[in-house]
C-alpha cells in the first residue's frame, strides 16, 4: 500500500453490511458495531529478541466496538524473514478468517505473535495489505523514539491535567485522609474525572504503600496505597505516578483516590456522586 499524505478514515458499521458478496455476517446481527481504520502517521516499531520486526510511518490504528485500539502494520513494512507462518487460525464475524506466524530470532521465539487477514470481509477489505501484533508478545514498542506500554493509544483519547483551586476532600473510614486547594483535575476521555492531590495534603500516616501496580498508555506504570482509617483496611484505594509519560508530567507523585471506593469525595464543598466503572465496589 503506498503511502500518502493526505490522512483517510475508513469505518465499517452495520450500515454497510448490505450488498458485496463477502459481508462480515457479524454486522446484521449487531446493529451499530463499528470497526474504523484511522492513519497514524507517528513512526511506530517493535522489537523482539534484539531485532526490530516491524519499522513504519504508514500504520493504522484500528478502533473496533468494545475493544482495546490495535496497531495494524503494512505487510511491506515487517520483517517477514523473522517470520514463520504456522497453522493456527481465528475467526471474526467482523474482519474473516485470520492466520497466524510466530516471530524467530536467533534470541528466542514468540508463537502465533503476529496475525492478519488474507481475505477479509469487504467492510474491512483494506486490512488485507496489513498485520498485527500481540502487544505483549513483543519485548519493546516505540512511539517515534518513546517507550509505549498496554495497547496502542487511540487518537480519539485525550488526557487534560488541569491546576485548580477548587477545595477538595476525600473522607474514608469517616477520617479526612486528604484536603486541599492545590488539586490537579485529570480529564480522560470515557474516564471520571480524577482528582489528583499534593503528598503534603494527603494524611500520608494512613496510607500503606501495596504491592500492586498497573500500566497505562496515557499515564505510564501507577503504583498502589491501601488506606487503614476508622479501623478498617481499605485496600488499593490510592494510587500514584512516580514516572508518569511525558504528556502526563504533571500528575508526577500526586495522589489521586478512587472517586468509586471511596466514602466521601467533595468538591467545593457538594459530595460527588460515585461513577459507575470496572473499579466499582457492589
Amino acid at each position: 500500500m503506498s503511502q500518502t499524505t493526505t490522512a483517510t478514515t475508513t469505518t465499517a458499521t452495520s450500515a454497510t453490511a448490505a450488498g458485496g458478496g463477502n459481508s462480515g455476517p457479524g454486522y446484521a446481527s449487531h446493529p451499530g458495531y463499528r470497526i474504523e481504520l484511522v492513519p497514524c502517521l507517528k513512526r511506530l516499531r517493535a522489537a523482539f529478541g534484539g531485532e526490530t520486526v516491524v519499522d513504519t510511518t504508514r500504520a493504522v490504528v484500528l478502533r473496533e466496538t468494545k475493544h482495546v485500539p490495535v496497531y495494524y502494520f503494512p505487510r511491506d513494512d515487517v520483517r517477514f524473514d523473522l517470520l514463520e507462518a504456522t497453522d493456527h487460525r481465528t475467526y471474526c464475524p467482523f474482519k474473516g478468517e485470520a492466520g497466524y506466524w510466530t516471530i524467530a530470532t536467533g534470541r528466542g521465539r514468540s508463537e502465533n505473535a503476529v496475525w492478519g487477514y488474507g481475505a477479509p470481509y469487504d467492510e474491512v477489505a483494506e486490512l488485507a495489505d496489513y498485520v498485527a501484533f500481540y502487544w505483549d508478545r513483543v519485548d519493546h514498542w516505540f512511539e517515534e523514539d518513546e517507550a509505549v506500554f498496554v495497547h496502542a493509544r487511540d487518537p480519539f483519547t485525550r488526557v487534560d491535567i488541569l491546576d485548580s483551586s477548587r477545595p477538595v476532600r476525600v473522607v474514608v473510614g469517616g477520617e479526612t485522609v486528604a484536603e486541599t486547594t492545590r488539586a490537579r483535575f485529570l480529564f480522560e476521555t470515557g474516564l471520571p474525572v480524577r482528582h489528583y492531590i499534593p503528598r503534603d495534603d494527603v494524611r500520608m500516616d494512613l496510607l500503606e504503600a501495596s504491592e500492586t501496580e498497573t500500566t497505562c498508555p496515557y499515564k505510564g506504570t501507577a503504583r498502589y496505597c491501601s488506606v487503614r482509617a476508622g479501623g478498617q483496611l481499605f485496600p488499593d484505594l490510592a494510587w500514584s505516578y512516580p514516572d508518569p509519560v511525558h504528556e502526563s508530567a504533571r500528575i508526577k507523585d500526586y495522589l489521586c483516590f478512587f472517586n468509586e471506593r471511596v466514602e466521601a469525595l467533595y468538591v467545593d464543598g457538594a459530595v460527588q456522586d460515585k461513577p459507575k466503572t470496572k473499579w466499582s465496589v457492589d
